[in-house]
Formats: C-alpha cells, sequence, structure tokens
C-alpha cells in the first residue's frame, strides 16, 4: 500500500504538467464578445509611429530630382543617395531634411505628401514629393509550431486571404473554422474578430484589406492522442522501471 501510495503521489505531481493544448495561443472564454465586421475599412494606410518612410523629393512637379545632399552628381548617384529612410518617432513628427521635424502621424501617405510639398514650396519650384513606408506588416500564426511569419505588405490594398496564401496557407493541423483577427482600433487598443473561413461565407472576412500590425492566428486542432501519449509516456516509464525495482528486491529477499 505504501509503494502504491508513492507511486499515486508521483502521478498527481507529474500530471499537472502536462502539455496538452498548452501551444494553443489568445484564448478566449465563451461569452467573449468578439467585434463586428466593419461596414467599411478604409485601404488607404495612415502613417503612424514607428513607420520608416522612404522620402524622394523633385522640382518642376517631378521633372527633376532634388538632391538635397550634394550637387553636380549623375542621376543614377542622386537616387541612391536620396533612398533613405526617415523615422516617424513616437508623436508622430519625422525629421525630413530643411524641413525640420515635421507632424506626418495620422496622414495617409497622399495626405502627407500633399502637406510636404506645401512645405517645401518655399524652398523649390513646384516641389513633388513621393513617400513609401516601408516596413508595414501582418503577423501570421498559421496553426502549426514553427510556421509562423510576419509578412510585409507590399501594397495597400493586400486582402487577408492573399497574406495567408503568402504565409504558405493554413497546414494540417490549422482550424480553419476558428480564425481571429487582432487589429489596433483608434483608441489604441485592439479589437478581435472571429471567422470562419473553413465555408464559402468566409469569404467576406478574407476579402478584408489587411492593415499594419494585424496579427491573424488561426487555432490549431489540439492532437491529443499524440500529446497525452507524449505526457503519459515518462509517467508510464517510471512506473514500470518502480514495478522492476520493486520485483528485483523482493526476488533477492
Amino acid at each position: 500500500m505504501i509503494q502504491f501510495a508513492l507511486l499515486f503521489a508521483l502521478i498527481v505531481v507529474l500530471v499537472p504538467s502536462c502539455t496538452i493544448n498548452k501551444d494553443i495561443m489568445l484564448k478566449t472564454p465563451k461569452d467573449y464578445e468578439f467585434a463586428s465586421k466593419p461596414d467599411t475599412v478604409d485601404p488607404q494606410f495612415k502613417v503612424q509611429p514607428n513607420d520608416f518612410l522612404m522620402f524622394r523629393l523633385f522640382s518642376n512637379d517631378g521633372f527633376k530630382i532634388v538632391d538635397i545632399v550634394s550637387s553636380g552628381q549623375n542621376a543614377r548617384g542622386v537616387n541612391d543617395r536620396l533612398n533613405v529612410t526617415y523615422l516617424v518617432e513616437h508623436d508622430g513628427y519625422a525629421k525630413l531634411p530643411i524641413l525640420g521635424r515635421v507632424k506626418v502621424g495620422g496622414l495617409t501617405v497622399r495626405q502627407a505628401e500633399l502637406y510636404l510639398e506645401e512645405k517645401y514650396v518655399e524652398f523649390y519650384n513646384k516641389p513633388f514629393v513621393q513617400l513609401n513606408v516601408i516596413n508595414r506588416r501582418v503577423t501570421i500564426f498559421p496553426g502549426e509550431g514553427g510556421l509562423a511569419k510576419v509578412v510585409p505588405l507590399q501594397n495597400n490594398n493586400t486582402t487577408i486571404m492573399e497574406v495567408l496564401g503568402a504565409s504558405g496557407g493554413i497546414p494540417k493541423r490549422g482550424n480553419a473554422s476558428k480564425v481571429k483577427l487582432i487589429r489596433r482600433n483608434k483608441e489604441g487598443g485592439r479589437d478581435v474578430y472571429f471567422f470562419d473561413l473553413s465555408v464559402i461565407e468566409g469569404l467576406e472576412w478574407g476579402d478584408m484589406v489587411a492593415q499594419a500590425d494585424d496579427i491573424i492566428y488561426v487555432e490549431p486542432n489540439p492532437e491529443l492522442a499524440r500529446e497525452l501519449l507524449y505526457d503519459l509516456t515518462p509517467i508510464i516509464t517510471l512506473l514500470t522501471t518502480t514495478v522492476l525495482v520493486i520485483g528485483l528486491i523482493k526476488s533477492f529477499e
């Protein structure tokens, strides 16, 4: 009885450390209120803190590129030097040539271009500004460990379905009927959307335009048998070894 009590105590200690479903992230309670699908989504990105801007300036409505660094260089050399990135700081300001710190956060790329053109009128004839945000990305957890990816957004109208395709799609263990989209809102928090991509009706969600810093999480199907066997193997081994040792001890008595 003492031996069995010791074995039972070992099992009680080891079972809480089981790994079943431990890889499922971002769990929500059954009564969690998910955000409703927005009626309209602005496909235009707004410049936000920590964005990196590729900035280029032309004069005469784009006739000649402006070399702010130096003069007398060929066009290719000017292009190479002017393909420089500028950080949008935490307060929405970016430090740009000649102008210094300028507020561009909260503006769309086109609005920021027009605003900067107005600022550069003081220094150049008919300035033409080109801006491009180069570090927009979406984080994908497709439903299987080791396959998570950060997908850069090359186009403003990249959809959720395209992002999933670029990440390799939903793997075998991923549950296409349980997909969460976690997106920043205007208040600075996160909205959580829940949808089903296993049915054709899910296309209305798949066709939504992805936004910077989106998190797409596909819940994995729990592999109960494999995980249970994985957790029980050391316990079974311990029990077998213990029984063997006890048997050997008794054989010598």
